[in-house]
């Protein structure tokens, strides 16, 4: 069964920084983009960072450029998405989403929460 399962949500001020993980099972994903979303109260669920788990390629939204990194550990089998700078409008449910290359196979976590306070 493959899973998908994000943590290191919580509560931090602004200017704060956060590291959020995905932890991945089930599959090995070398032929996959792995990405995280977010999901704002009263808002359509938005892109935030993507990276190609082979080749480390990465694209990130005009709305966290700067400020986040998103990372892999082929070991741990973890994308990792380390947020700095964080403002009030960052406050969210961050989904890991990870979505063949080919094909139509996407997955999904069940989602973290993170709350920027001012």
């Amino acid at each position: 069964q493959v899973q998908l399962v994000e943590s290191g949500g919580g509560l931090v001020q602004a200017g704060g920084s956060l590291r959020l993980s995905c932890a991945t099972s089930g599959r090995t994903f070398s032929n996959y983009a792995m990405a995280w979303f977010r999901r704002a109260p009263g808002k359509e669920r938005e892109f935030v960072a993507a990276i190609m788990w082979s080749g480390g390629n990465t694209a990130y939204a005009k709305s966290v450029k700067g400020r986040a990194t998103i990372s892999r550990d082929n070991a741990k089998n973890t994308v990792y998405l380390q947020m700095n700078s964080l403002k009030p409008e960052d406050t969210a449910v961050y989904y890991c989403n990870a979505r063949a290359l080919i094909g139509i196979t996407n997955y999904w976590g069940q989602g973290t929460q993170v709350t920027v306070s001012s």
